[in-house]
């Protein structure tokens, strides 16, 4: 999924960038208000986060042009302008949340899933993931970025997503790194073999009743992962 980050600190940009990045997103990023309707223009991204304070044009002047572009485009606005005129002004234009810096990496993305799953559960029905997918003693709910231990829910990123779901296609067989790499990776991002397997390690820790003893997502060693 693709979002567009419209922000003129640098800092501030590639900190989202790489919180994004790490939960599946592609990021398509702007410094100033006018490079991001060009970007949106270009990239036709998902969902775009807009910063209010930007040069040449301001957030809202560009949620208003995405809008007109794009009426059902999700927006969230991220700024240091906290009080409640401005959350009013955002939400009245159509924003779908509204983020107050400085934010944590967690309300980002918690904040993120939630508009996500909205995004999913919105596109036509030919382009949906089904509803439930069993992978192993999961069930795994893609539309809503969850699945299911039991009786405990756990929260997915797009990416554990795209793992769980590319592991359970290829059930008894090798998903290579390579494999996981070009599924589940954005291709502009190229993660070597330690960054994937830190991250099947997390994923493991939230999914496995033993994240010591997997019984769910096997190591081929040398190779890749498996599930039986």
């Amino acid at each position: 999924m693709k979002v567009l980050i419209a922000e003129d600190d640098e800092g501030i940009r590639q900190g989202l960038k790489e919180v994004l990045e790490s939960e599946g997103y592609t990021v398509i990023e702007a410094a100033d208000g006018e490079e991001a309707v060009q970007r949106f223009d270009a990239a036709e991204p998902e969902l775009a986060l807009l910063d209010i304070m930007m040069p040449k044009k301001n957030g809202y002047d560009v949620c208003r042009e995405l809008l007109a572009k794009r009426p059902t485009l999700p927006v969230i606005f991220i700024s240091a302008k906290s009080e409640e005129i401005d959350r009013v002004v955002g939400l009245e234009l159509g924003a779908d949340d509204f983020i107050s810096k400085p934010f944590g990496v967690r309300e980002v993305i918690a904040r993120m899933r939630a508009v996500t799953r909205r995004i999913i559960k919105a596109r036509p029905s030919d382009r949906k993931d089904p509803e439930v997918v069993k992978v192993g003693h999961l069930e795994v709910f893609p539309q809503e970025l969850r699945a299911k231990k039991g009786d405990e829910v756990i929260d997915l990123s797009l990416r554990d997503v795209r793992i769980l779901l590319l592991l359970q296609r290829e059930k008894g067989r090798v998903v290579t790194r390579e494999m996981l790499f070009n599924e589940c990776w954005d291709m502009q991002y190229l993660p070597n073999s330690r960054t994937i397997d830190q991250h099947i390690s997390k994923l493991r820790k939230r999914v496995e009743a033993d994240a010591a003893n997997p019984t769910l997502i096997l190591t081929v060693h040398g190779v890749g992962y498996r599930i039986e």
